[in-house]
């Protein structure tokens, strides 16, 4: 445990702190809350999770990570989705589908890197 990260009533940090995987009962990550059919609801973020990370290390800052927690108990259900919804995120996927230079459907997202499908950015 790095004891540098314990801080639970929030006096070094400013939010309660606790190190990679030691959060207490009741706390959880939004994606945590998701898998659960929960989201934060409009709630402040009530703690953090900190820890050491070399993989993501950016010039001239500390590679520290962070993950902010969220009361349970506060938690609300995931809004379920309606068939207004659903429709507008159909088309929007099917306009990511679909190539600006021939207007076909790919079936796959057109890479933004190349702003067009493959062959069409690859001519023979």
């Amino acid at each position: 445990m790095s004891a540098h990260f314990y801080d639970p009533d929030g006096s070094r940090h400013g939010l309660p702190t606790f190190p990679f995987r030691m959060a207490p009962d009741g706390y959880a990550t939004r994606r945590q809350l998701r898998a659960q059919g929960l989201r934060p609801g409009g709630q402040a973020v009530a703690a953090q999770l900190l820890w050491h990370s070399n993989r993501y290390r950016r010039q001239g800052e500390p590679p520290v990570r962070v993950a902010y927690l969220y009361r349970r108990d506060r938690a609300k259900p995931v809004r379920p989705m309606t068939p207004g919804r659903t429709a507008a995120l159909a088309k929007a996927m099917l306009a990511r589908r679909t190539c600006p230079e021939c207007r076909t459907d790919r079936g796959y997202c057109i890479p933004r890197s190349l702003g067009m499908c493959v062959p069409c950015a690859t001519p023979s």
